[in-house]
C-alpha cells in the first residue's frame, strides 16, 4: 500500500504540468491583454509595462521564467492588484472557500447518507418517494436560483439569518448557515441517491443473505456489512465533490459576499490578470487530484481487493 500511494504522488507531478503548461499557452493566446482595458497609453508607457513584467520576452521564454518561479513558490505578481501578490491574494481568500467548502461536504454527506440509507431500507414507502423527490428537485433547481430565493424567504421575510457576510462579521458563525446549506445541496441530492441505489444493491448480495442466515442482528450486518460496502460508491464521488464545492462556490460567494477565492477568480478572468488566473488554476487543480489521490487511499482501506491488486502488480 506505502509503494502504491507513493507511485500515486509521484504521477501527481505531470498531471500539474500538463494543466500548467497548457493554461499558461491558452491564457496567454487568447485576445487581449491585461493592459488593454486601461485608458490610451503612449507606446512609451505600454512598452515600460511590459518590461516590467517581463511581457516582452518570447512566450517560450516567458514560461520558462514562469515555471522557474512556480518551483520556488512564487505565483507573481498580480497586475490589478498592484499592492498584492498572487500569494497574498490566496492566502487570504482560499482558507474561506475551504472553509464554505467543507461545511458544506460535511453537512451533504452526513445528511445524503442517513437519508439514502433509509430510503433504502424502507424502500417504495412515502419516505422513500419523498426523500427521493426532494434530491431531484435539489439536482434540477441551478444555485444562483436557490441563493437568492433563500435570503429572501429566511433573511429579508423571516429575518432568521443575515442577507450576507462572514464569520468575521458581527453575525459570526450565523454567516455560514445560508452559503453552506445552499452550496451542499446538489451534493446532498448525488450522495442520496448514490447511496440509496448502493444500499439497496448490497443489500441483495450473497454475503449479506448469508451474514442473515447466520442468525446476525440488523444492527450488526448494516454497521459492518451494508454500510461498508455501499459508501464505495459514495468515497469515489467525494474526491471530485470536494474540488467542485470548492471551486464550484464562485456563485455562492457571489450571492452571499463570501471573501473567497471566487471573487479573485471572477475578476481575474475578467480583467486578464494572467497571474491571478495561473494562481487560482493551479490551487483549484492541486485540489482536484489531491483529493483523488485521499479517494483513491480511503477506497483501498474501505475494499481490501484494491490495495491487493496493487501489490500484486507491483510485486
Amino acid at each position: 500500500m506505502r509503494k502504491y500511494i507513493i507511485k500515486r504522488i509521484a504521477g501527481l507531478i505531470p498531471t500539474l504540468f500538463v494543466i500548467i503548461t497548457l493554461s499558461f499557452f491558452m491564457i496567454r493566446l487568447a485576445p487581449g491583454g491585461p493592459f488593454s482595458s486601461e485608458k490610451k497609453v503612449t507606446p512609451e508607457i505600454m512598452e515600460n509595462l511590459l518590461r516590467k513584467y517581463h511581457m516582452d520576452e518570447p512566450l517560450p521564454k516567458q514560461y520558462l521564467r514562469y515555471l522557474g518561479d512556480i518551483l520556488r513558490g512564487d505565483l507573481g505578481p498580480s497586475f490589478k492588484n498592484k499592492d498584492y501578490t498572487v500569494n497574498e491574494l490566496i492566502a487570504v481568500s482560499m482558507p474561506h472557500s475551504l472553509l464554505l467548502g467543507v461545511i458544506s461536504l460535511a453537512i451533504a454527506f452526513v445528511f445524503g447518507v442517513a437519508i439514502g440509507m433509509t430510503s433504502a431500507l424502507k424502500q417504495n414507502s412515502v419516505f422513500d418517494y419523498a426523500g427521493m423527490s426532494f434530491a431531484s428537485l435539489a439536482l434540477a433547481v441551478p444555485l444562483f436560483v436557490v441563493g437568492p430565493v433563500a435570503v429572501l424567504v429566511f433573511a429579508m421575510k423571516l429575518k432568521w439569518l443575515p442577507t450576507s457576510g462572514w464569520i468575521t462579521d458581527r453575525e459570526g458563525w450565523r454567516t455560514v448557515i445560508m452559503p453552506a446549506l445552499t452550496l451542499g445541496l446538489p451534493y446532498f441530492a448525488s450522495i442520496t441517491r448514490l447511496t440509496r441505489a448502493s444500499v439497496v444493491e448490497t443489500l441483495r448480495s450473497d454475503y449479506i443473505r448469508t451474514a442473515r442466515a447466520k442468525g446476525l442482528r440488523d444492527s450488526v450486518i448494516m454497521v459492518k456489512h451494508v454500510l461498508k460496502g455501499a459508501l464505495l460508491p459514495v468515497v469515489s464521488y467525494l474526491g471530485p465533490a470536494f474540488a467542485g464545492i470548492v471551486t464550484g462556490s464562485v456563485v455562492i460567494e457571489q450571492i452571499f459576499l463570501v471573501p473567497g477565492i471566487g471573487n479573485f477568480f471572477v475578476k481575474s478572468a475578467l480583467n486578464r490578470d494572467y497571474t491571478l488566473i495561473m494562481g487560482t488554476v493551479i490551487v483549484y487543480s492541486a485540489i482536484l487530484v489531491v483529493m483523488n489521490l485521499v479517494v483513491d487511499i480511503l477506497y483501498g482501506l474501505l475494499d481490501p481487493r484494491v490495495s491487493y491488486v496493487s501489490a500484486q502488480d507491483e510485486s
